[in-house]
């Protein structure tokens, strides 16, 4: 999945979930002063933020293939080091497989928040998360649970389904079912598995303002409402709608979470 939008699109849309969800997921991997931590996949930096608050500019790495992400993760992070790297590491490019760009065991903790499910071969870039991390470091990942109905697009794919039954609600995507983050960490050669669920809840403004970010087109939601043509979106946003209270409301959203170390 191509992620070919503007950082602020993307904030709009899922940084609400991903910046509350950074916290859990730092305090997870046991992010502290004095360590080295690499973020991959870092989007505009919603990860990378609570790891520099926790860690010091200075000691925190990430890489992002999309250029405008990577960018905008810049911009709000003076100081860090962000490479923008041609794939997420075990994607093939017209360079051949991707690897992360650091020596081995650089760091004390490299973390994936919301990115293995996108991952071309996520197997192999567990193992480049492994392969950077030092012995006794820790490898950490989290992933929305798709699969269980409990992440936060919940109100939007079940609304597709009636519609389209056949439509690739994420729910097969890599790490969203139970069970299935650990059995990607155990292919990698990654030790002392651990998972667990983390769970953030937002509040919605109201019907409206939560529709309307899935108009800019982010991601496979964004993506499959955006392809429809005007008279099924309307059908869709009003089954949306019926599935939602008239008022403010809070979204409840769970993540699979789970950490290791290197083999």
């Amino acid at each position: 999945m191509s992620f070919n939008v503007s950082a602020d699109a993307y904030l709009r849309f899922m940084g609400r979930y991903s910046e509350p969800l950074a916290a859990q997921f730092a305090d997870l991997a046991g992010v502290r002063s004095g360590q080295r931590v690499l973020d991959v996949g870092c989007g505009p930096g919603a990860l990378t933020a609570e790891l520099v608050n926790r860690a010091g500019a200075g000691a925190v790495s990430a890489v992002e293939p999309s250029a405008p992400f990577a960018a905008a993760a810049r911009e709000r992070l003076p100081g860090v080091d962000i490479t923008q790297s041609a794939a997420h590491p075990g994607q093939v490019s017209e360079l051949g497989r991707e690897r992360l760009p650091f020596p081995d065991a650089s760091f004390d903790a490299t973390l994936a928040q919301l990115v293995v499910h996108f991952m071309a071969d996520p197997v192999t870039s567990l193992r480049e998360m492994g392969r950077v991390t030092r012995p006794g470091g820790v490898v950490a990942a989290c992933v929305w649970d798709h699969a269980g109905g409990r992440g936060p697009l919940s109100a939007f794919w079940p609304a597709v389904r009636e519609l389209d039954p056949g439509a690739d609600d994420e729910s097969g995507l890599a790490g969203v079912r139970e069970g299935h983050l650990a059995e990607l960490f155990a292919q990698a050669g990654l030790d002392a598995i651990r998972v667990t669920t983390l769970t953030v809840r937002v509040r919605q403004r109201g019907f409206e303002a939560w529709w309307e970010t899935f108009t800019l087109g982010v991601g496979p939601a964004g993506a499959y409402l955006t392809s429809l043509p005007a008279a099924r979106r309307d059908e869709l946003r009003e089954r949306c709608r019926r599935r939602l209270p008239a008022g403010p409301f809070d979204v409840s959203a769970t993540a699979w979470a789970a950490t290791a170390t290197p083999g």
